[in-house]
């Protein structure tokens, strides 16, 4: 919801007032669907976007930006034009990677606004429908920050990139009927609390080898990618894995000694 008031708060005052919602829930691969009705008046912003939890690459776009949708900041496009778009080291501010479509009747009609995120490619979709796939050749920190737990936003901004605001503007509303995460069944993607306090896994993330250091025995270890597949198992040298092989992703490690289990989410860069 955005409001034409006045509003006054550390030191300045303004005219509009508009809000956002941050979800604590975040997470790593899965899909978004958010069905939504936006408002498209002159200077109106609405989003639908997501930011990672940790800046584990460094700060903004380092660690990444994903805007599955915005509306109101391409003055030179159809009214009911939609884009989507990934900040990253590379490509960010107005240079992202980016693609867009046009929608019927943004105001009045509810659409899904949806995007697919894999360990491979992130792909935007309007109604079902997809419009763009982003899948960098060569996916490192600076093309692809997307290892890790990102956080949904939902706004409506004024002013700013979307330009003047109309000076009939009174009040305005991004509607939303439902927020829906799908992930792929299996094994966790949490971390299992571990009875062994000293065990530790690193370098996490690694793109060559992963240690484990325990003051226990460890029978065997087994690594699962993010759909539950086994990718290895190991009974003997239970203090390593060689990673370099693998695609970058997020990866499951399962360690068993003689009485526990603990489960650790690795990444391979």
């Amino acid at each position: 919801m955005a409001k034409k008031e006045t509003f006054a708060d550390q030191g300045y005052t303004k005219q509009y007032t508009s809000a956002r919602l941050n979800s604590k829930f975040a997470f790593t691969y899965g899909r978004i669907e958010v069905r939504a009705k936006l408002p498209t008046g002159v200077g109106t912003w609405p989003a639908i976007w997501m930011l990672p939890t940790h800046n584990t690459y460094g700060n903004w776009p380092k660690s990444g930006e994903i805007d599955i949708m915005e509306h109101g900041i391409f003055p030179t496009k159809d009214i009911n034009y939609i884009n989507s778009a990934l900040h990253t080291t590379c490509c960010n501010g107005g240079n992202p990677n980016q693609g867009g479509t046009i929608a019927s009747d943004l105001a009045n009609q509810f659409h899904v606004y949806s995007m697919n995120w894999s360990p491979n490619q992130i792909t935007f979709l309007l109604d079902s429908v997809a419009f763009y796939t982003y899948n960098p050749i060569n996916k490192d920190a600076s093309t692809w920050p997307f290892f890790e737990d990102q956080f949904i936003l939902l706004n409506v901004a004024m002013g700013g990139l979307a330009g003047n605001i109309d000076p009939g503007f009174t009040e305005s509303a991004m509607l939303i009927d439902y927020v829906k995460v799908y992930q792929a069944s299996g094994l966790s993607f949490e971390d299992e609390p571990s009875l062994n306090k000293t065990l530790k896994v690193y370098p996490n993330p690694s793109n060559d080898e992963i240690h484990i250091s325990s003051n226990v025995s460890l029978n065997s270890i087994a690594l699962y990618d993010i759909l539950g597949k086994l990718i290895l198992r190991k009974v003997k040298d239970t203090n390593s894995i060689d990673v370099s092989n693998l695609n970058a992703g997020v990866y499951i490690l399962v360690m068993h000694s003689e009485n526990e289990k603990n489960i650790k989410k690795v990444t391979v860069k």
